[in-house]
């Protein structure tokens, strides 16, 4: 009877672990409540919407919260709540990663983290892991927990900072919410919850430790680098013809390197027409994949996303038929049109009504373009000449700029004889006309319906004396934004 009783002991004993660890687990995740006010790309002058949220977080050690960069973007107010408290609490962005989607957050006053139970870290989970996905989705204000499978561990294009990044994918529920709350294996975090995709059912995806790692290591020095980008379009190079051509071996692999984004971490060692065989001494297969754990394959871009801006890798190439080792120093990504752009106000500069600005994703979204603008966007690479697509956004309507008023996302070459590489470039150029006028040349465009032309004749005297007018007429507080006013 007594032996029973014992064994009956030890049966009721076992599930404690288990209660610990959801407990533990619960006081590490909070709600974040989050006002944002996004940048009007339309009018740039004018403050952006303002509009709110919620998302999750995890406690981690260092009285920090880690959440998602898209949860903290913009945001012009922030607060959180500890599960099964009705309190929020004050808090601010301390460090974000928007191109990895991570952000650390943190509470000044720091009776918050009464209660709170710091994340334990984890490994990488693996295919068929059971994983926990905690969080304050909507449907409801209290703690809510799912639990899923690892279905696959790869590169996949975070679509908040579009980079492709190394994810975790999975089919436990992931929802408006859960963005930034923790996904725990065995107790332990193994990264946090931030997309899930519209077009399949029960797909969700996670940032994993190591891009998470990755960012906190980053962060020591107290200032954000970001994460490294090679900045080389490349081509597989699974024919054997142009293997052969590339003076390949029929052992070797590699990829062809096709373009190479000036001022990226490959601009003074790479080339085109090489062929990149090897990164740190892991080859890259045929087809731009590398060995990953037992038979797994990944994307080599995953073998620069976890370096530190400033590192530097050895490279093996092949060129001109000859192997060589290359050194790379890694460096943030370099782009003719970046991609999405957060905390920051856009820039532009008004000349007789005309509104100029850098091309950007944002820009596109807000007043439209048509294919040749986003053939730039999608498929330019920034060169000594042009680092920036600079465009005439729209033209504020005045008597003065008659004519033009239809213009539109048109890309601006020349300025008073100048070359227009970037925004600044064009500011400076309208400093000196040409024979009392304003000359602007742009790309040949076709607008809509009509044909548009290549170029624009202002009178500099006219221009100026109109433009307190026109700006008094469209509530314009400056004819210029305020990163480019001088100090």
């Amino acid at each position: 009877m007594i032996r029973i009783f014992q064994l009956f002991l030890l049966i009721l004993a076992i599930p404690a672990p288990a209660a610990s660890n959801d407990r533990d687990m619960r006081r590490a995740t909070v709600q974040i409540h989050f006002t944002a006010s996004n940048p009007d790309y339309a009018q740039p002058w004018q403050p952006g919407r303002q509009g709110g949220g919620t998302g999750s977080g995890v406690v981690i050690e260092g009285h920090r919260i880690l959440t998602n960069g898209h949860v903290v973007a913009n945001a012009a107010y922030l607060s959180v709540r500890k599960s099964g408290d009705i309190k929020k609490y004050p808090a601010r962005v301390a460090f974000v990663g928007h191109d990895g989607e991570t952000a650390v957050i943190t509470v000044d006053d720091e009776s918050f983290f009464e209660g709170t139970v710091p994340a334990r870290f984890g490994g990488l989970p693996y295919q068929r892991d059971k994983v926990a996905v905690y969080g304050y989705p909507i449907g409801g204000t209290d703690l809510s927990v799912t639990e899923g499978i690892v279905s696959r561990v790869g590169v996949t294009v975070y679509s908040h900072s579009a980079r492709a990044l190394l994810a975790v994918q999975t089919d436990a529920a992931i929802n408006p919410g859960n963005s930034g709350g923790p996904v725990f294996r065995d107790g332990k975090l193994v990264g946090i919850a931030f997309q899930h995709s519209a077009s399949a059912q029960n797909i969700g995806y996670v940032v994993p430790m190591p891009i998470i790692e990755r960012f906190l290591k980053d962060i020591k020095d107290g200032r954000y680098d970001g994460i490294p980008d090679l900045g080389v379009w490349w081509q597989s190079a699974e024919n054997d013809g142009l293997r052969r051509s590339l003076g390949l071996a029929a052992d070797n692999s590699g990829v062809l390197v096709t373009k190479v984004a000036y001022g990226a971490s490959a601009w003074d060692s790479l080339k085109e027409g090489d062929a990149l065989t090897s990164v740190d001494g892991v080859k890259i297969g045929q087809d731009g994949t590398i060995p990953f754990r037992d038979d797994e394959r990944i994307d080599f871009s995953d073998l620069i996303s976890r370096r530190q801006v400033g590192e530097k890798v050895d490279a093996k190439v092949v060129r001109g038929g000859k192997e060589q080792v290359v050194k790379i120093a890694m460096k943030p990504s370099a782009d003719l049109v970046p991609g999405p752009r957060y905390d920051a106000r856009p820039s532009y500069f008004i000349a007789g009504g005309l509104v100029f600005m850098p091309l950007s994703d944002e820009l596109i979204a807000a007043r439209g373009a048509g294919f040749r603008v986003r053939s730039l966007s999608a498929d330019g690479m920034p060169t000594p000449e042009r680092t920036e697509v600079v465009v005439l956004s729209h033209v504020l309507a005045h008597e003065f700029n008659r004519g033009y008023h239809n213009w539109s996302m048109a890309p601006v070459t020349r300025v008073n004889g100048r070359l227009i590489g970037k925004l600044t470039d064009l500011v400076e150029a309208f400093k000196n006309p040409v024979g009392g006028r304003h000359e602007i040349e742009c790309e040949h465009y076709s607008g809509y319906g009509e044909n548009k032309g290549t170029r624009i004749v202002l009178d500099a005297a006219a221009a100026e004396k109109a433009m307190p007018e026109i700006l008094a007429r469209y509530g314009v507080p400056a004819d210029r934004s305020a990163d480019l006013k001088k100090p």
